[in-house]
């Protein structure tokens, strides 16, 4: 029989090769049949969420950081390590083939002056025969451990966008509320230059003066705090796009000009597929049980088949000649008696391990549902927030307005005017602090929902 015939037989045996052990089944998982919060629109967003809030510094800083991001740089290393491992975990389902070649002179006593030449070379082609599927769990295991490691990445992907966001739209929020407080500064400037005119001629009091200034140095007060957060923000958004902070300067205008997207969502059974973190936790507890599989399988038989064919001659002109050529085939069978209890230790540790998995799936499934939920709501919340602060800076404003227009004919005490100015700064303040909740509610929405997904059609 050739080395040819040989490998021939040998696939032919690998088709007969059957998988030991039960077939994966999904954990049961219980889906609410709607979500507790507002209705939706049943859309499928864009891959590409952010650009609904129409800005387009913030996209280009979305395409550095997917470049130049260290930790999406960690996550695609190890994505490289688990592909390659699973490169090595399926090589040996396929035959393995080596060259070998050697030369050798042999001389005898008592002269040592005449000898033998030897030359071979040959090829030596061997094979496990995978019968009980262990090779092929091992390398599915594999498989499915380096798709799990491209959920991950693609997980990590999704909080280095959301970190992005939230940090560019807290400076713009930062923007506006520096603004503010600078404004804010000259309008109680205003009044304490009106009550020194006023202390001048004799109709306000040292009293009156000290009370205004003290409100002058409390919105002073206010400032460095917010140019501080700025800096810390602009930093922070230097490191997501892996610049030095020098190297990034901080985005101008308002959040208040920032247009929110529409709120758009899928039902509860579409989030399985559709969250990176849900994909990468089923990928792990398929690939567990596979580990489970493989380890049953190793209680049984393992043949391993070699073929080797070459040439052996005295010189080296001869080495391929016909008369020089040999082959061998040999096959092998071990079968595991005794291991002190090894091989069902290594079942019970593959099945704790797959039953550690079972329990993260769940877990990871019950909590997309409670953050897609808690996320709806608050985006719900926050938009009512961000109204009823809006109405309370409209009314803050004209009580500040009347105040200043009785300030001016002397009908009005010192008490109403430090009042309706310390209401209209806080209220201002609160809803610009309310318009950027409501913003980080729409992107933990978006999150929560698995960032940008392909609806079923595009699949």
């Amino acid at each position: 029989m050739t080395v040819r015939g040989s490998c021939c037989i040998v696939a032919l045996l690998g088709l007969f090769g059957c998988s030991v052990g039960p077939d994966y089944q999904r954990p049961p998982v219980d889906a609410v049949a709607a979500w507790d919060g507002p209705a939706v629109d049943q859309a499928w967003p864009s891959e590409s969420w952010w650009r609904g809030f129409q800005v387009g510094d913030l996209d280009a800083l979305m395409q550095e950081a997917k470049q130049a991001n260290f930790d999406l740089q960690v996550a695609v290393a190890r994505l490289k390590q688990a592909n390659a491992a699973a490169v090595i975990a399926g090589a040996p389902l396929l035959p393995s083939l080596a060259a070998s070649g050697s030369g050798e002179r042999i001389r005898q006593q008592p002269s040592y002056k005449s000898g033998t030449n030897i030359y071979s070379a040959g090829l030596i082609a061997s094979y496990q025969l995978d019968f009980w599927g262990a090779l092929a769990d091992q390398a599915e295991a594999a498989r499915l451990t380096a798709a799990a490691s491209q959920f991950d990445r693609e997980t990590a992907e999704l909080s280095v966008q959301s970190a992005v966001a939230d940090s560019y739209f807290s400076l713009l929020s930062l923007n506006e509320r520096i603004a503010l407080a600078e404004e804010n500064i000259r309008a109680a400037t205003g009044v304490l230059d009106a009550y020194q005119a006023r202390f001048e001629v004799g109709i306000a009091s040292q009293l009156d003066l000290a009370q205004q200034q003290n409100v002058l140095e409390e919105q002073r007060a206010a400032l460095p705090p917010l140019l501080e957060q700025q800096r810390q923000s602009r930093d922070a958004l230097a490191v997501l796009v892996g610049r030095l902070p020098e190297q990034v300067s901080a985005p101008s205008g308002h959040l208040a000009a920032v247009r929110l997207p529409a709120i758009i969502s899928g039902m509860p059974s579409g989030l399985l597929a559709r969250r990176p973190d849900v994909q990468s936790a089923e990928a792990q507890l398929r690939a567990s049980h596979q580990n489970v599989k493989a380890a049953i399988a190793a209680l049984f038989p393992n043949i391993s088949l070699t073929a080797q064919g070459g040439g052996l001659s005295g010189a080296l002109s001869g080495l391929f000649q016909p008369a020089g050529a040999f082959y061998a085939l040999s096959g092998s069978l071990s079968q595991p008696i005794f291991k002190n209890g090894a091989l069902q230790a290594g079942i019970d540790l593959a099945q704790g391990q797959k039953d550690q998995q079972w329990a993260t799936y769940r877990k990871t499934v019950v909590s997309a549902f409670a953050d897609a939920e808690d996320a709806l709501i608050a985006v719900e919340m926050e938009r009512r927030r961000e109204t009823a602060e809006d109405a309370a800076v409209a009314t803050a404003r004209q009580a500040y307005d009347i105040a200043q227009d009785q300030l001016r004919y002397g009908t009005i005490d010192i008490l109403t005017v430090l009042n309706t100015q310390r209401s209209l700064f806080q209220a201002e303040d609160s809803l610009a602090q309310a318009r950027l909740t409501h913003v980080q509610a729409v992107i933990s929405l978006f999150i929560a929902l698995g960032g940008g997904w392909q609806g079923p059609e595009e699949g």
